[in-house]
C-alpha cells in the first residue's frame, strides 16, 4: 500500500495543501515552479504570461481569496491588490461597495469599474436590484480576478476603462478523472459594535439635570439589543469537474442564505453553471460554452429608520407589555417591534448569462473566434406598508418591474508568428453591444385593514392616489480594436493597442472616441551580465502610456427632450379665451448638446517588477498619474431663446489629477519543510486634486436628517481632493450656549463665504497586510487593511445626537451634554464638529482550517479530502471613530454625483463565525 503525504507547497504566496504519493513529491514541487515562473493573466481579449506582460496587472488567485461570508466580487478582492481600495461601507448582506482603482476619476461614473465574465462584458446600468446588482454570479465559481489598472492594461477596453476593469475567470474541468466536491458552511453573525447611547438610569438622569420633561414608561429597554439578533446564515455547493485531451466541464448548483444582523433582513441565491470546451480537427476547431442563472431574493428593512430608532428611542419605553410588544408608546409613535413586521422592501432577481464562444485556427498561429453573448436580468420590487389601527398607518404599496437585456457580438483575428528571436502576437477586432433597459413602476395608498398584503389586494386601493410610471432606454456600443505583443528574445516587450468606440449616447460627429495606448517592458534579469547572479530571480522594467474613456451618462442627453404639461399651467401654455384654462401643452426640460464628447483619462505608469532568492522574495513598485478631462456634467443653464433649466455639456479646463505610488511585498518560507508560511502585504499612496473648476464648489454629498437636509457637506473644490468636506470650522459655543463659528472673511457675518476646505473623504494612504502559515495537517490564514489620512462627517451625530433631541426625551450619546451649557435650541449647523477621523485598522478574516486524510475513515477510495475549517471575520478594528464603523458612505448624491465619507444611520457591522466543511470526492 503506497503512503499518502501532506505536501505543503507555496504558490503566488499562498500555502496550499496537496495530497500526494512520495514518489511523486519532487515532481508536484517542479510543476509548481513552472507554474509560479509561467502563471497566466487575463489581458482582454486573450492572456500573456506573466513575465511578458508590460502593463499594471494585479492577479488574485482562488486560494488567496477572502474567506468568509461573502456575496460578490469585491468582498474577495479587498486588501489584495495594490492600488485597489474596496470599501464595505454597510453592513446589508450584499450591500453595495466602493471599489476605487487608482483614485476617483469622474464625476458622474462614480468608482465602479468594467467587469468582464469570460469575456463577456458586463454593464454597470441598473438591474432593479437594491443591492449590488454582482450578487448574482457564485464566488465559489470564481477561479482568477485580474484586475487591469493602467491605460496600457486597460485601453482595449476604450470608452468604459477609465475606472479600471476586472476581469473575472470561472472555473473549468481538469485534466484527470471526473471530481466531484460538496461543501457546507454555517456562520453565525453578530452586532460586532454597539453604539454608546445612554442606558434608561443615564437618561433619566441627563434628562432631568437638563431641565426637560421626562417621558418616562418605567421600562428599562436596550433597543440595539431588541432591534438586532443573532443571524444565522448557510451556503450549500455541489460541483462536478473534468477533462480529457479534447474537452471539459465543469458544472455546479448553488444555494445560499445570508442573513442580516436586522430583523426581516436576508439575502438568498440560487444558483448554477456549465462550463463546456470542445477541441475537434486535431485541436484547430475549439468550442466554449458558458452558461450560469440565478435567482437571488432579497427581503430589506426600513434601513435608516430602524437604525435610528434604535439609536433614539426612548429607553424607558417598555419593549413588551404583559409579554406581547406594546401597542404604542406616549409620544404616539410605533413600537418599532410592529413597524418591522408592516414594513416590508422585497426584491426578486432573476438573471442569465451565457456566452458562446468557437474558434478555429485557419492557418497555422491564425485563430479568428466568435463570441456571442445575452446577460438578461429582470427584476421585481415590493415595498409595502401594511394598514394599522394604532397607531393610524394607512397601507401603501410601490410596485416596480425592470428588465435589463444586454447583447453581444464579438469577432477577433489572432495572429502568432515567430522570425527567429522576435515573437509577434497581433489582434484585430470588432464589437457590436446593445443594451435595453425598461422600468414600470405602481404606486397605490389608503387599502382595508383586513389582514391581507397590499399587493395582493390592489383593487381594494384608494383610486385617488394612485400613480404609474414608466421607463425605457435602448444604447448601442460598436466598437474596432487592436494590439500587437512584440518581443525580442524574451528580454524587450512592447505591446500597442487602439480602441475606437462609436456609442448612441453622443450626437453628430462625436460618436467616435479613440482610446490608444503603448507600453514596453525589459526583463533585466534575462540580460547576460546579470546571469552570475544567482540571488536574482526575476527583474522587469515596466512603462506605460494610454488613454481610456468614459461614457457613463444616460442616453440620448445630445438630444432636447420635452414633458407634457398635463395640469395646464402657464408654463408650457396659454388661455385660449377668457376662460382661463389652459389646454394641455409641453416645454422644455433639457436643451440639446450635439457637441458632447467623450469624457477621457490619461494615464502614465511606471513599474518595476522582481523575485530574489529562487522567487522567495516577490514584489512590486508602480508610479502612476492619472488625469482625467473633457469632465462630463449636468449643469444648470438658461437660454434666452429656448429656455431650459438643464443641458448636458463637457466642462472647459477641468481636470481630475490622481498620482500615486503602490507597493507589494510577499516572502514565501522554504516549502520543504514541515513547517511552512507566507508574509506580505501591499499599500497605496494616492494624492487626489481638482484643477481648473469653473465652480466654487461641486457637491458629492449632501446632509440628511431635520434641519440639514440637502445642506451641502462634501464636494469637488479647486486645488482640493474629491470629497473634501466644505463646512464652517466650529469654535465652540459662546455665553447663550449657541455655535460659534470662524469668520473667515472677517465681515461679521456667518455665511457659507465662511466654509472651508476641511480634510477629504479619500484615504491617502492604504495598506492591507496578510500571513498564511501551514504545519502537517493544519493551515492558518491572517487578512488584515486599513486606511489613513481620511475625514467622516457624522450626519448620524449632528442629526440625532444633540441637545435638543435629549430635551425632546429622545435618547443620545455623550455627545449631546459636551459642552453642559449647550443651549436645546442650538443648531445642528454644518460644521467641523461632527467632522472625525476616518483612520482604522482592521482584522478583517482569519481562518483555520484542519485536512483530514480519508483513509483514516477507511472511505479513501471514495473521498480524496476533507477539509474543516472555521473563519472568523471583522474579529476587531482600531479607530478613533465613534460611529458603528469607520468604513462607511450613506450621503445623498446630487445629480448622479456619488457620495463619499458619510454616515447617516449606516446599516451596523456584523461580527461572523463560519464553520465549514468541503469534501472532495
Amino acid at each position: 500500500m503506497k503512503r499518502i503525504y501532506l505536501v505543503p507547497t507555496v504558490l503566488m504566496g499562498c500555502v496550499s495543501l496537496t495530497f500526494a504519493q512520495k514518489k511523486e513529491t519532487d515532481t508536484i514541487k517542479s510543476k509548481d515552479k513552472l507554474k509560479d515562473i509561467e502563471e497566466i493573466v487575463m489581458v482582454g481579449y486573450g492572456s500573456q504570461k506573466k513575465s511578458d506582460v508590460t502593463g499594471a496587472i494585479g492577479s488574485v488567485r482562488s486560494g488567496d481569496f477572502n474567506k468568509g461570508l461573502v456575496a460578490n466580487v469585491g468582498q474577495l478582492l479587498q486588501g489584495k491588490i495594490a492600488g485597489v481600495n474596496v470599501a464595505n461601507v454597510s453592513g446589508e448582506p450584499g450591500a453595495n461597495q466602493d471599489i476605487v482603482i487608482r483614485g476617483v476619476g469622474s464625476l458622474r461614473s462614480g468608482t465602479t469599474p468594467l467587469y468582464v465574465i469570460d469575456g463577456f462584458v458586463i454593464d454597470n446600468s441598473s438591474t432593479g436590484v437594491a443591492n449590488n446588482p454582482m450578487n448574482f454570479i457564485n464566488t465559489q465559481d470564481i477561479e482568477s480576478i485580474d484586475v487591469l489598472k493602467d491605460a496600457s492594461a486597460a485601453a482595449i477596453y476604450g470608452a468604459r476603462a477609465a475606472n479600471g476593469v476586472i476581469i473575472i475567470t470561472t472555473k473549468k474541468g481538469k485534466k484527470g478523472r471526473m471530481q466531484m466536491n460538496l461543501s457546507s458552511n454555517l456562520t453565525v453573525s453578530h452586532l460586532a459594535n454597539k453604539m454608546d447611547v445612554f442606558n434608561a438610569d443615564e437618561f433619566r438622569r441627563q434628562v432631568t439635570a437638563m431641565g426637560a420633561k421626562l417621558d418616562d414608561m418605567g421600562g428599562n429597554t436596550d433597543w440595539q439589543d431588541e432591534l438586532t439578533r443573532t443571524a444565522i446564515s448557510n451556503n450549500v455547493n455541489f460541483s462536478a469537474s473534468g477533462a480529457t485531451e479534447n474537452s471539459n466541464y465543469y458544472a455546479t448548483l448553488g444555494y445560499e442564505n445570508q442573513e442580516g444582523i436586522l430583523y426581516n433582513n436576508n439575502l438568498r441565491r440560487y444558483s448554477g453553471r456549465i462550463n463546456v470546451s470542445q477541441k475537434a480537427f486535431d485541436g484547430r476547431v475549439n468550442v466554449d460554452f458558458n452558461i450560469s442563472g440565478a435567482r437571488t431574493e432579497n427581503n430589506r428593512p426600513s434601513v435608516t429608520s430602524m437604525v435610528s430608532t434604535m439609536l433614539t428611542l426612548n429607553p424607558t419605553y417598555p419593549a413588551y407589555t404583559n409579554g406581547a410588544p406594546t401597542t404604542v408608546f406616549n409620544n404616539g409613535s410605533f413600537n418599532p417591534l410592529i413597524r418591522q413586521d408592516i414594513y416590508k422592501d422585497f426584491t426578486t432577481n432573476n438573471r442569465i448569462l451565457a456566452n458562446f464562444s468557437p474558434s478555429v485556427e485557419i492557418i497555422k498561429g491564425l485563430i479568428y473566434k466568435l463570441n456571442l453573448g445575452v446577460d438578461y436580468s429582470s427584476a421585481e420590487r415590493v415595498i409595502q406598508n401594511m394598514p394599522h389601527a394604532i397607531p393610524l398607518e394607512i397601507g401603501t404599496l410601490n410596485l416596480s418591474n425592470y428588465s435589463n437585456n444586454n447583447t453581444l457580438v464579438e469577432n477577433t483575428l489572432t495572429y502568432k508568428f515567430n522570425l527567429a528571436t522576435h515573437h509577434f502576437n497581433v489582434m484585430a477586432g470588432h464589437s457590436y453591444q446593445r443594451l435595453k433597459l425598461t422600468a414600470r413602476g405602481w404606486y397605490y395608498e389608503n387599502f382595508p385593514i383586513n389582514g391581507i398584503e397590499p399587493q395582493y389586494q390592489i383593487p381594494a386601493a384608494g383610486k385617488n392616489n394612485s400613480t404609474t410610471s414608466i421607463a425605457a432606454n435602448k444604447n448601442e456600443l460598436q466598437s474596432w480594436f487592436g494590439r500587437v505583443n512584440y518581443d525580442f528574445n524574451d528580454k524587450y516587450l512592447l505591446t500597442a493597442t487602439l480602441r475606437a468606440d462609436g456609442s448612441s449616447k453622443f450626437g453628430g460627429n462625436n460618436k467616435y472616441g479613440i482610446f490608444p495606448s503603448v507600453a514596453a517592458g525589459w526583463n533585466i534579469s534575462k540580460e547576460q551580465f546579470l546571469s552570475d547572479v544567482q540571488e536574482i530571480s526575476n527583474l522587469k522594467l515596466r512603462a506605460s502610456w494610454g488613454k481610456t474613456g468614459n461614457q457613463e451618462i444616460p442616453g440620448k442627453v445630445t438630444k432636447r427632450s420635452y414633458q407634457a404639461d398635463s395640469n395646464g399651467t402657464a408654463q408650457a401654455t396659454y388661455p385660449l379665451n377668457d376662460s382661463g384654462n389652459y389646454p394641455v401643452g409641453v416645454y422644455l426640460v433639457r436643451a440639446d448638446n450635439p457637441d458632447l464628447q467623450w469624457e477621457v483619462t490619461t494615464q502614465t505608469n511606471i513599474g518595476l517588477d522582481f523575485g530574489i532568492f529562487n522567487n522567495r522574495l516577490t514584489g512590486t513598485v508602480d508610479f502612476f498619474r492619472k488625469v482625467s478631462d473633457n469632465i462630463l456634467l449636468e449643469i444648470n443653464t438658461v437660454d434666452p431663446v429656448e429656455p431650459a433649466p438643464k443641458m448636458w455639456k463637457n466642462i472647459p479646463d477641468m481636470k481630475i489629477n490622481n498620482t500615486g505610488w503602490e507597493i507589494s511585498l510577499n516572502y514565501n518560507s522554504n516549502p520543504n519543510k514541515a513547517f511552512t508560511y507566507s508574509i506580505g502585504g501591499n499599500a497605496s499612496f494616492i494624492k487626489n486634486v481638482i484643477k481648473d473648476s469653473p465652480y466654487k464648489v461641486i457637491s458629492t454629498g449632501e446632509a440628511q436628517g431635520p434641519g440639514t437636509t440637502n445642506a451641502v457637506i462634501n464636494g469637488y473644490l479647486n486645488g482640493q481632493p474629491i470629497g473634501t468636506f466644505y463646512v464652517k470650522e466650529f469654535l465652540g459655543l459662546n455665553a447663550n450656549g449657541t455655535n460659534i463659528f470662524r469668520d473667515v472673511d472677517g465681515d461679521g457675518i456667518i455665511t457659507d463665504n465662511d466654509r472651508v476646505a476641511a480634510g477629504s473623504a479619500l484615504p491617502d494612504f492604504t495598506y492591507n497586510l496578510y500571513l498564511k502559515a501551514a504545519y502537517k495537517n493544519f493551515d492558518l490564514g491572517l487578512n488584515f487593511n486599513g486606511v489613513a489620512g481620511n475625514m467622516i462627517y457624522n450626519n448620524t451625530a449632528s442629526t440625532l445626537f444633540t441637545r435638543g433631541r435629549l430635551g425632546l426625551s429622545q435618547n443620545t450619546t455623550d455627545a449631546a451634554t459636551q459642552f453642559p451649557n449647550e443651549s436645546p435650541n442650538n443648531t445642528n449647523v454644518i460644521s467641523t464638529r461632527y467632522l472625525e477621523k476616518g483612520d482604522f485598522f482592521r482584522l478583517n478574516n482569519a481562518t483555520l482550517g484542519y485536512s483530514l486524510d480519508p483513509k483514516i475513515l477507511g472511505i479513501g477510495d471514495h473521498v480524496r479530502n476533507i477539509r474543516l475549517s472555521v473563519t472568523a471575520q471583522n474579529l476587531f478594528v482600531i479607530t478613533k471613530y465613534s460611529g458603528f464603523d469607520p468604513e462607511i458612505n450613506t450621503g445623498i448624491s446630487q445629480g448622479g454625483i456619488q457620495s463619499f465619507g458619510i454616515d447617516y444611520s449606516t446599516y451596523p457591522k456584523a461580527r461572523s463565525f463560519m464553520f465549514g466543511v468541503n469534501v472532495a470526492f
